[in-house]
């Protein structure tokens, strides 16, 4: 395997964790330390420390400066989905593409529990278009998806609201 496709695995493994999903939301809003995204998903330091370091590995997330804290130093970390903009494959195979959208369905139910009445919107489609509404379909997608990426702020932040956006969207084998 090359060293590229192999960095892909790599990195589709680390993702597909319900828990590493939410830390890469997170963090791209803000940089954060262990201490702090532990705190804010609710989980203990070794465990977000334990994700983080997997996250950090896999190339998912870069280290964003330190901070003195009661004399020790704590690393921060920053999730940079710029980079997700970058036109590539995902040259995994499709149990590893299944694992991970189990694991986005599972960070899905549990952000549903917590949906407010207001805006939104869900749709499912297996179906058949003309390339051109696919490829219009898809940049509508990846423009939304970046809009809110880029938008992202840290958790609480004043005058933001809480959201979530999860979307998949791929053509399907002629067999299907």
């Amino acid at each position: 395997m090359a060293d590229d496709e192999a960095g892909g695995v790599s990195a589709l493994r680390a993702t597909a964790h319900p828990v590493r999903l939410r830390m890469l939301s997170l963090l791209t809003g803000t940089a954060m330390s262990a201490a702090e995204v532990a705190r804010e998903l609710g989980i203990t330091h070794a465990n977000a420390s334990y994700h983080l370091r997997l996250l950090l590995d896999a190339d998912e997330l870069v280290e964003a400066g330190e901070e003195k804290i009661r004399g020790g130093v704590a690393k921060r970390y920053r999730h940079p989905h710029e980079r997700t903009r970058r036109a590539t494959s995902t040259p995994a195979t499709a149990d590893e593409r299944v694992h991970s959208v189990r694991a986005a369905g599972a960070e899905a139910e549990r952000r549903i529990r917590d949906r407010v009445d207001g805006p939104g919107t869900f749709s499912d489609l297996e179906g058949w278009v003309d390339p051109a509404t696919w490829e219009r379909a898809v940049a509508l997608l990846t423009q939304a998806s970046h809009l809110l990426h880029d938008a992202n702020r840290a958790p609480r932040t004043d005058g933001t609201i809480h959201v979530s956006m999860t979307s998949i969207a791929f053509r399907m084998g002629p067999g299907a």
